[in-house]
């Protein structure tokens, strides 16, 4: 595969609605970590967020530990706007979102031989993950948080 035709994304659903919210990203690091967290404050500016992250290293990195801290400073633990919670390591069945990534590759597979180009796959994945509404049995096993 040509180096230019990968994509990282970073996706979260909300179990309250069962949105999914995806942002592409050239690569996974600490960087882009703290773009995505910016992007759901940006959509949920008056709620809290609680994160179930898996145990990719950039999610536990210095910077992001260090974006975390300015974000939530000052306040109460049970008034934090972003709380990181991590799944058990290597533990892929926790993942919300891993179940969103298989429906959304299978569909791909599925309707592939009408994509001429990568970003046309990048396109129709786009459409069937971001702002799209998913309610499938894992989602439920986290019950909601007030």
């Amino acid at each position: 595969m040509n180096e230019k035709e990968r994509q990282t994304y970073f996706g979260s659903v909300n179990i309250a609605t069962g949105q999914c919210l995806i942002q592409a990203y050239p690569k996974g690091n600490g960087e882009h970590t703290i773009k995505s967290l910016k992007y759901l404050m940006s959509q949920y500016k008056a709620q809290q967020i609680a994160l179930i992250w898996d145990g990719a290293k950039y999610h536990s990195s210095a910077e992001v530990k260090d974006f975390l801290s300015v974000v939530n400073n000052g306040l109460d633990e049970s008034d934090w706007k972003i709380t990181s919670l991590r799944f058990a390591p290597n533990d892929p069945t926790q993942n919300l979102i891993e179940d969103i990534w298989l429906q959304a590759k299978q569909w791909i597979k599925d309707c592939y031989h009408m994509c001429k180009t990568f970003a046309a796959v990048k396109c129709i994945f786009k459409l069937l993950t971001h702002y799209q509404i998913f309610d499938f049995a894992k989602l439920h096993i986290y019950g909601k948080f007030s």
